[in-house]
């Protein structure tokens, strides 16, 4: 547990005064879930191990908003003007909230969510920051020039304030104060926004706050502050330098320093000593998290945040906002974005470093020899001795997957192995890493094209030209094969409005044939397909068959019919118009054409032709004007492909009908 806050405003208007952001390319967002909070600014963050909640204060709004582990938004408690810093009891029961704007501090009870009790601090104090250490609250208070810290004794029958207890001078203003459970009778305080950073450290064991090391850093707008867990380090988050820096308790001489970006502006530290390191970024990761005596140069992980909302920028975190679960399972983040839209961002698995798995195959291989794979496992902790990975081959024989012999990892991740692929086509190696207590899993997969011998398929019927409406069966015959004997035969009728259709799948006969029957209605294509197996590739064919149209003419308005020879003619008087009809297999937009000839010296000669729209039920044509005698004519109607307006049928010649014109 610890206590700490420094000023949003405050903070980032003396950060902006003296900092140049620099751009950079920023890392892929690792942050597992983001709930948006009902808040107007954010004060201070802790977390309840024990109910599972993470309390978050919320200055402007006066309120502390309560929200479970996944995120969610469970209660407010209202009337806490300019509440700000927070700290948790020891069992949990309780948490102690510094409201300035009532000159007190008031108690909230856990697990019904209200306020339990408000302890008046006095008028004008204004208390921030508190931190239970030497079993009392102690709190930050005082304005601007008169900085100074109190506790609250609860220990009696009543509760006891006693102001001043900084003897050794005051503070700028109300100094932020951490504390760790671990350290009871050590209380460390730092000033908000001051360059250069000012600190100082307390032996409060005996019940008063003696001060045991003061110093200036090189450090200038302190962010947040947070304690150890043996209580002999101080972490500090300022906006420059551009790292998280740590400094002895016992002198506050300098320590470790945990290698971050530009600008520090949050540190929590874990029970079991794992830091988090957070930022003010926006090209950079946010978050970077180091293992209680593990290098401070490498992060375990980072953690990089994502916008909140169309068109608001990148979510950036808010000063002094990351929070530990006692049992670090979760790291908890409050960010906000260019709108002033606050969310909590939940991080699962944060003391695991991610770990990331290269696969590298040849692009090409052929079925049956032997192939070299090989790859990487990346993470910033290095893999322990005789770690392996699983291998899994997925490829037509094993398509959820066939489990190889493991590979071990070398020191620096790198691994291999040799694999006989036993089937063709697209074959995937895919290596995963299960975890451990120190590793995310993670897993990556390499792909090799493996050949495959060619089959036969053949389809008969190409080019054939049939009568309207005649069935015709179309025979697909397969070669050989693997495993696979099916074929699927499509047809695809000509016109927009026929669209390919499947017709039939199946296993191919003993013969190696499949069949189907197509009504011939239209000039069609059928397409054979086999689909390959793990050891013959794919094979498609096609068979284009043509249909006739259906197509009749009659005569009509004749006075009577007579033969000549064996050709039946209809006779006209020279005043009657002949009136021809054609019957015609119908599409729309289709004509047909009429043509006329005339019979004269024992040869057909051409007397004409005209193209006419066709309905559904066909066309009536009548030849008017003036008709000569004695000549033999006749007359018959055509479908011409593309001519009569359309390509769905092959060119059809109707029957003659012959006529006669007489005086």
């Amino acid at each position: 547990m610890r206590t700490r806050r420094i000023s949003t405003a405050t903070s980032l208007a003396v950060l902006f005064s003296s900092v140049v952001l620099v751009g950079g390319a920023a890392n892929p967002a690792a942050a597992d879930s983001s709930k948006v909070l009902p808040a107007t600014s954010v004060g201070d963050i802790v977390t309840d191990g024990v109910h599972k909640r993470v309390f978050i204060s919320d200055p402007t709004g006066g309120q502390v908003i309560v929200a479970d582990y996944d995120g969610a938004v469970l209660a407010t408690v209202p009337s806490l003007p300019g509440v700000t810093g927070l700290d948790l009891s020891a069992d949990s029961g309780t948490l102690y909230a510094a409201v300035p704007g009532a000159d007190a501090i008031v108690t909230i009870d856990t697990a019904a969510l209200t306020e339990s009790a408000r302890y008046d601090t006095g008028s004008g104090t204004g208390p921030k920051y508190p931190a239970l250490a030497g079993g009392k609250l102690w709190f930050g208070y005082g304005s601007a020039g008169a900085g100074q810290i109190g506790s609250l004794d609860l220990t009696g029958a009543e509760p006891v304030v006693n102001l001043g207890q900084e003897t050794d001078g005051t503070w700028y203003a109300a100094p932020t104060l951490a504390s760790t459970p671990g350290a009871p009778g050590v209380l460390a305080a730092g000033i908000e926004g001051r360059s250069p950073v000012e600190l100082a450290t307390y032996d409060v064991a005996s019940g008063t706050a003696t001060r045991t090391a003061s110093t200036r850093t090189d450090g200038s707008n302190l962010g947040d502050l947070a304690l150890t867990p043996d209580g002999t380090q101080v972490v500090v988050a300022s906006g420059a330098p551009y790292k998280h820096q740590a400094y002895r308790t016992s002198d506050l001489t300098p320590a470790d320093a945990y290698t971050s970006n530009a600008y520090p502006n949050a540190v929590d530290i874990a029970p079991d000593g794992t830091v988090a390191a957070g930022i003010f970024g926006w090209y950079d990761p946010d978050v970077y998290v180091y293992k209680q005596g593990a290098t401070t140069t490498t992060p375990v992980r980072t953690y990089e945040f994502p916008n909140t909302g169309d068109n608001s920028g990148s979510d950036t975190l808010d000063p002094a906002g990351l929070a530990w679960a006692p049992d670090t399972s979760r790291l908890f983040a409050v960010t906000v974005n260019s709108r002033g839209v606050h969310s909590l961002r939940v991080l699962t698995d944060p003391n695991r470093s991610v770990t990331t798995v290269t696969v590298s195959a040849p692009p090409k291989a052929t079925r049956g020899k032997k192939v070299m794979v090989t790859g990487k496992a990346v993470s910033n902790v290095p893999f322990s001795a005789g770690a392996t990975a699983t291998v899994t081959r997925i490829d037509l024989e094993s398509p959820t997957g066939k489990v190889l012999p493991p590979v071990e990892l070398k020191p620096d991740g790198a691994f291999h192995f040799v694999d006989t692929p036993p089937a063709g086509s697209t074959v995937t190696y895919k290596v995963s890493y299960a975890g451990d207590a120190a590793h995310s899993p993670g897993s990556g997969s390499g792909k090799v094209t493996v050949s495959r011998a060619a089959t036969s398929l053949t389809l008969n019927r190409n080019k054939g030209l049939y009568a309207y409406g005649t069935d015709v069966s179309f025979t697909a015959h397969l070669g050989t094969t693997y495993k696979n004997r099916a074929v699927e035969l499509w047809v695809d009728p000509f016109g927009a409005d026929k669209p390919k259709k499947l017709v039939k799948t199946g296993t191919v006969d003993s013969k190696g044939n499949l069949s189907t029957t197509v009504d011939m209605t239209r000039d069609t294509t059928v397409t054979a397909v086999f689909k390959g197996d793990g050891r013959y590739a794919p094979r498609t064919v096609t068979s284009t068959a043509y249909a006739k149209v259906s197509v009749s003419t009659s005569i009509s308005k004749q006075y009577k019919n007579v033969k000549i020879g064996s050709t039946t003619y209809a006779y006209f008087h020279k005043t009657t118009n002949p009136v021809f009809t054609t019957k015609m297999t119908y599409y729309k937009g289709r004509s047909h054409l009429l043509s006329l000839e005339l019979y004269y010296a024992g040869k057909w000669y051409d007397a004409g032709s005209q193209y006419f729209g066709l309905g559904p039920a066909g066309s009536i044509v009548t030849l008017e004007g003036e008709h000569e005698t004695g000549y033999r004519m006749r007359v018959r109607a055509s479908y011409v492909n593309d001519a009569s307006g359309d390509n769905v049928n092959s060119t059809t010649h109707g029957a003659w009908k012959y006529f006669y014109f007489t005086k």
